[in-house]
């Protein structure tokens, strides 16, 4: 059994309007010299073998077909 997380967040120069709300709330909750704020999603998954390779592979392929809009995102896999 392989343990897998993946990371994706939006690309450099894509718009990030949840960022910058939560940016906004966190100043209104007085957190001062908060900046830069860009939101994303974390998966952690269960890979049911234990061919680390073949993991990643198919964690991979779910990145590309489904986990992240590779158009706007990038992604990163983290295997234990």
């Amino acid at each position: 059994m392989i343990k897998a997380r993946v990371v994706v967040t939006l690309k450099n120069g894509v718009l990030d309007p949840q960022g910058k709300a939560i940016e906004g709330a966190l100043s209104a909750l007085d957190f001062s010299g908060v900046g830069g704020v860009r939101q994303g999603k974390v998966f952690d998954l269960v890979i049911d073998h234990d061919d680390k390779a073949k993991a990643e592979a198919d964690v991979k392929s779910m990145c590309e077909k489904l986990l992240a809009n590779t158009v706007i995102e990038n992604y990163t896999i983290a295997l234990s």
